[in-house]
């Protein structure tokens, strides 16, 4: 299945996708939340989708689509996920995974605007491709990963080079600003997706080729994120691991390239759809 939450932000609607046309399943009752997953919400809401396949509503052409998870405890990062990637930052390759925390409060749907934050210069962006959690995890066995895993999203992990280095603290100052986690537009459940390690991502800036890379180039696989996160925090369900991003960023560039007011960024990872975000200025409300 691919599962879409529609409508106005903060007031979404669940949704699935079938045959490329959206439909609406808010009479299934409920969100896709943790409280969804928990309950064996999937198998659920294909049985609803089953019993009800001739009657279900059309999602009105020209509506906004939000991000296909509800808020979830928890976003979690890898960083320097593809050999490349941490070449081009200068940044030794890590002996085992880099983990940082992105703030819930980040997410947006695929196709909403990116504020670059106040007082920011280095606004960079970053096709990654995310994990959604299926059941509660904790010290998961490799073996076992792919058990804990409900499906799979499209994430433009947006950073502000600035916060994440150059500030005191950790990574998590340049990845939790409002707008930095544009999601969709589908999650994708586990089936879906035939081979998780050979899905090419890719990113523009104004039409300009800027990503361009493989899951196959991962330095470290999904089930091995998914167990060893799993080793420092319990994983609930509908949390979000994002798995890393290939090269290709601004900061990589020399000299380095940042988002400015007016751009536009389009990104896609295989049978994950794409996304669209237009880049806009902070202003206060």
């Amino acid at each position: 299945m691919k599962l879409i939450r529609w409508g106005a932000a903060g007031q979404e609607k669940t949704g699935v996708i079938i045959d490329d046309v959206w439909y609406d399943t808010s009479a299934f009752g409920g969100d896709y939340n943790e409280q969804f997953f928990n309950d064996n919400g999937l198998e659920r809401l294909e049985q609803f989708i089953a019993a009800n396949k001739d009657s279900l509503v059309k999602v009105p052409e020209g509506s906004r689509l939000g991000s296909p998870v509800a808020r979830p405890s928890k976003i979690v990062c890898i960083g320097l996920n593809y050999a490349d990637h941490a070449k081009e930052t200068n940044a030794p390759l890590p002996p085992e995974p880099v983990i940082f925390m992105k703030s819930t409060t980040a997410m947006v749907g695929p196709f909403d605007d990116v504020v670059i934050p106040k007082n920011s210069v280095k606004t960079d962006w970053e096709v990654e491709l995310a994990i959604v959690i299926g059941k509660k995890a904790t010290y998961v066995e490799e073996a076992d990963a792919l058990d804990y895993i409900a499906g799979y999203v499209l994430h433009n992990d947006v950073s502000e080079r600035e916060f994440q280095i150059e500030r005191n603290g950790t990574w998590d100052k340049g990845k939790g600003c409002d707008t930095f986690a544009p999601l969709g537009p589908f999650m994708a459940t586990r089936d879906e997706i035939k081979d998780v390690d050979n899905l090419r991502l890719w990113l523009t800036v104004n039409g300009q080729k800027m990503q361009d890379g493989n899951t196959a180039n991962f330095i470290f696989n999904v089930p091995f994120v998914v167990s060893y996160v799993s080793q420092f925090m319990t994983l609930l369900p509908g949390d979000v691991i994002s798995t890393g991003t290939p090269a290709g960023v601004g900061l990589g560039f020399k000299p380095p390239v940042y988002l400015k007011h007016g751009d536009v960024i389009e990104l896609g990872i295989d049978g994950l759809g794409t996304q669209k975000q237009q880049v806009k200025n902070y202003v206060k409300d």
